[in-house]
């Protein structure tokens, strides 16, 4: 990779995330730690506005833009691979907003590229949701970003019916089914429902904060460490 790539992509990688460590950095560049460290800091010579320094993580100071991006002929079938293979599995609304982001970048693309991406010999068939399940995972999906809890009828494998109160907090998808991961607060604990098996949903005016053990953060801690558990019994 020329220099001047690995300068574009490295200002790319600080730009999209809060914090990047050097460590991170060189993983994704296929570069060692001191080239991030000499990379960075030329850059900022260059007036570029990062903050931070080795051994602690870099980001870009707010309000930092670069022009418009071109794509590649094979960064644009890339992304219409992913728009094809999304679109029958999201939400209704998801699904519009992907084809309309994708047609926005489809028609800024020289001729050549778009073509290939257009005629990109990948396809997914329309299998998903039903309908009924796609509109529940749309409210779950804008209840999560908007921290609004839901009051959930629920049928679990065994066929039973419970009522729950929950923080909506992710929605998962497993390749047949969506799921919603959630703080249940009958059961003050994480759980997941199938969302093709709640009965019915409401949306209650009551908002949520992040408290500390009940974060889609903390859920994921939560699995790992179970995951590590797991492996440590079976190598012992």
């Amino acid at each position: 990779m020329r220099r001047a790539d690995r300068l574009f992509q490295l200002v790319q990688l600080i730009r999209g995330r809060r914090l990047s460590t050097a460590e991170f950095l060189a993983r994704r560049l296929e570069v060692s730690a001191r080239t991030v460290y000499r990379d960075v800091a030329d850059l900022q010579a260059q007036g570029v506005p990062i903050e931070g320094e080795a051994g602690v993580g870099y980001r870009m100071r707010p309000g930092f833009d670069l022009p418009p991006l071109m794509f590649s002929k094979d960064e644009a079938q890339a992304l219409v691979a992913s728009v094809r293979i999304a679109q029958p599995r999201l939400d209704a609304a998801l699904a519009r907003h992907a084809e309309g982001a994708l047609s926005k970048i489809l028609a800024v693309l020289p001729s050549a590229a778009r073509a290939a991406a257009e005629s990109l010999a990948v396809y997914a068939p329309p299998v998903g949701p039903d309908a009924a399940t796609r509109t529940r995972l749309e409210t779950l999906r804008v209840a999560a970003e908007s921290r609004q809890k839901v009051h959930l009828r629920y049928l679990d494998l065994k066929e039973r019916l419970t009522e729950r109160c929950v923080r909506p907090l992710g929605c998962f998808y497993w390749g047949e089914v969506w799921t919603l991961a959630a703080w249940c607060e009958a059961r003050e604990g994480f759980r997941n429902f199938r969302v093709d098996r709640i009965q019915q949903l409401q949306l209650l005016d009551e908002r949520f904060r992040d408290e500390p053990g009940k974060t889609l953060a903390d859920l994921f801690r939560s699995h790992e460490a179970e995951m590590a558990e797991r492996d440590s019994s079976v190598d012992a």
